[in-house]
């Protein structure tokens, strides 16, 4: 026995041949749509999977450590290159070296070491310079035309003591000068007098070598 059109319900009568093609069209879109949202969920778990694997499958490692300046060979090569006696202070473990490099004004070539506190929370810094044959003008243009405050006797040597404003002078707050034979010593930085003049005693007795052997 054949079966006669199939009734539906919405409609209380049997589907005309374009009811039923539009029917099965808006199924064929709703499923196409259905698939094309689970391909996108795949591709993003897909994309998500290797973006995991990429970030546990990169070696991990904190950035190696910069090489230690050395001080001494550095001295030594400038003293090389320039002919002369140059200077290495002798700091406690509590500081450390960040440069140690020969440069200057057009005037005077200067040797700098900077340190900078060891302890990594401490601010501040400490710069040692000796300006090759260079006399109080030099001094005056590294801290800004400011003239120092009064003088104090450290070791047997006399330095000239500045109190500076670092808003006027670039960052530097203190600073010690003196005479070394031909050449100037500037000890400058932000930091305490105790520890400028701690910084000064490591370098006495170069200071009083170098006074020696100027002409």
């Amino acid at each position: 026995m054949s079966r006669g059109p199939r009734v539906v319900a919405e409609l209380g009568r049997p589907e005309t041949p374009d009811e039923t093609a539009a029917r099965k069209a808006e199924s064929s879109r709703v499923y196409r749509s259905s698939q094309n949202v689970r391909n996108l969920i795949a591709a993003l778990l897909a994309t998500l999977a290797v973006v995991v694997v990429i970030v546990f499958a990169v070696p991990r490692g904190s950035a190696p450590e910069r090489e230690p300046i050395d001080v001494a060979a550095a001295a030594e090569s400038v003293a090389t290159a320039e002919d002369r006696t140059v200077i290495v202070p002798q700091m406690s473990d509590d500081w450390v070296v960040n440069l140690a490099a020969i440069d200057g004004d057009a005037r005077v070539k200067a040797f700098n070491v900077v340190y900078a506190p060891a302890d990594e929370n401490a601010r501040g810094f400490v710069n040692v310079s000796q300006g090759f044959d260079a006399d109080e003008s030099w001094v005056a243009r590294v801290l800004s035309g400011w003239a120092p405050d009064d003088t104090v006797t450290i070791d047997g040597i006399t330095w000239d003591r500045y109190v500076l404003d670092p808003e006027r002078t670039g960052n530097i707050s203190v600073a010690l000068s003196t005479d070394a034979g031909t050449d100037t010593v500037l000890i400058y930085g932000t930091t305490t007098q105790a520890a400028l003049e701690e910084t000064a005693r490591s370098v006495t007795d170069q200071i009083t070598a170098l006074r020696q052997e100027a002409p």
